[in-house]
């Protein structure tokens, strides 16, 4: 039996929990170590340059999401038309899908490049940033646009790859380059120098991406059994399926950088730039917790994905339901420490003792509903890897902009809050999406029943 059939038939016919683990585990591993790249870079800019540097890198950060919202948008999309291809074993949609995501990925990052390189200080000024901070934050972003091709499109073929349902050969690939991005690190802010130690951190960024890039080429190029590099060219059939459920997906990255822009503004207003590095830490500890449930929910997609496909709706309830048990599981893995231990925590990011101390309860705060993330970004994915973008949309809107924004404004000025709102206003929104999204898996599995 192929490499290729195996893959489905585990799939479609497997055990649902070892099939789970299969998919789950290397899918984590590879998904922490894409958190690796931006958190290594504050961790070291902060320990071996300073706090203004490190708050240079975490203002910088949203901007940085509109090259992973482009990967996302291309590949996610694309990785959910293929799964549910290979459901229903159509060859001819498979062979299209790499040409199509290449041409979208290369069009978009040109864009990226030209107008990011234009408008680096209009949007980091958006966030707040200003003086020392803004100056050294125009550098690093710089260099981040530079790279937009090399970072999209080793993320989005990375996508394809965990797509086909190969997690295994993704972790790999995606962890050698960011065991790169760690080594690099290090030794470029060593060898520019403090004065230049955001430079350092973002040239590792970026040659490291490349190294992404280039693996992932070697692997559609020469060993996939499943899916391979044809004619490269726009798919006009291609063009809905992969937008339709794609645009959900860069939803939340995209808006988690108008969020967190916001963020950054409103804490810079309501407590000055203090209140911006214990916010700039928070967020870096929250985005690599939300790693590992990433990871849960790649390996999930192919799953649901095929299944759906292949119209096995009895094996999409059992893996939705082992795959949300063992992401609740995992999210104990970081709410334990981060609410037991808030001061060490911010201590990875943060050498002023004052300043940790000021920030650790909110910290608590802000990672109040991270117990029930799991929950929550895989009812995101199950709408995304059956076609229905119009529930991930919902989720993703919800959670992004149309309650987090209204809170945001209004909370600093509800009970002498002031700062701490903004921190409030993050717990209360993920607590209302997460009741939202409960609803709409139960009448999407009652939608299941009838057919």
């Amino acid at each position: 039996m192929s490499d290729k059939q195996d893959t489905r038939e585990m799939l479609v016919s497997g055990n649902v929990f070892k099939t789970m683990l299969t998919l789950s585990v290397p899918a984590v591993l590879g998904m922490v170590v894409i958190g690796l790249y931006n958190f290594m870079d504050a961790v070291f800019v902060g320990q071996m340059v300073g706090p203004v540097a490190m708050t240079a890198v975490k203002v910088s950060y949203p901007f940085t999401l509109i090259n992973s919202g482009i990967a996302t948008l291309i590949g996610q999309g694309s990785a959910s038309v293929l799964s549910r291809a290979i459901g229903e074993r159509d060859k001819d949609t498979v062979d299209r899908i790499m040409g199509n995501l290449i041409s979208f990925v290369t069009l978009l990052s040109a864009i990226v490049i030209v107008v990011g390189l234009i408008f680096t200080r209009q949007l980091l000024t958006l966030a707040g940033a200003e003086g020392e901070v803004l100056e050294q934050a125009v550098r690093y972003l710089r260099i981040v646009f530079c790279g937009s091709l090399f970072v999209n499109l080793g993320q989005s073929t990375n996508m394809i790859m965990r797509g086909e349902g190969k997690l295994k050969k993704a972790m790999i690939i995606m962890a050698t380059s960011a065991i790169l991005n760690i080594i690099l690190d290090p030794i470029l802010i060593k060898v520019l120098g403090a004065e230049n130690g955001v430079l350092g951190a973002a040239f590792a960024t970026i040659i490291s991406q490349f190294v992404l890039m280039c693996m992932s080429f070697f692997y559609f190029i020469k060993k996939s059994d499943t899916v391979r590099i044809h004619k490269i060219r726009f798919e006009g059939k291609l063009v809905k399926p992969v937008l339709g459920v794609g645009v959900s997906a860069m939803l939340m990255q995209v808006m988690s950088m108008v969020q967190q822009t916001i963020l950054y503004n409103t804490a810079a207003k309501w407590g000055g730039s203090e209140w911006q590095t214990i916010l700039g830490a928070a967020l870096s500890l929250q985005a690599f917790a939300f790693i590992p449930l990433w990871g849960i929910s790649q390996g999930f997609q192919p799953a649901i994905g095929t299944n759906y496909g292949a119209k096995l709706f009895d094996r999409v309830g059992a893996f939705t339901r082992t795959f949300m048990i063992s992401a609740t599981v995992e999210a104990l893995l970081f709410y334990v420490p981060i609410m037991c231990f808030p001061v060490k925590m911010l201590s990875m990011f943060i050498t002023d003792a004052a300043i940790v101390q000021t920030g650790a309860p909110m910290l608590r705060v802000i990672f109040g509903a991270y117990i029930c993330y799991g929950v929550l970004i895989l009812s995101i994915t199950f709408f995304q890897a059956i076609g229905k973008a119009g529930g991930a949309s919902i989720l993703a809107l919800a959670r992004q902009l149309v309650l987090f924004l209204p809170l945001v404004v209004i909370l600093p000025h509800v009970a002498g809050l002031g700062v701490k709102g903004v921190f409030y206003a993050q717990l209360i929104t993920d607590l209302v999406v997460l009741l939202l999204a409960i609803i709409l898996m139960i009448k999407a599995f009652a939608g299941f029943k009838k057919n």
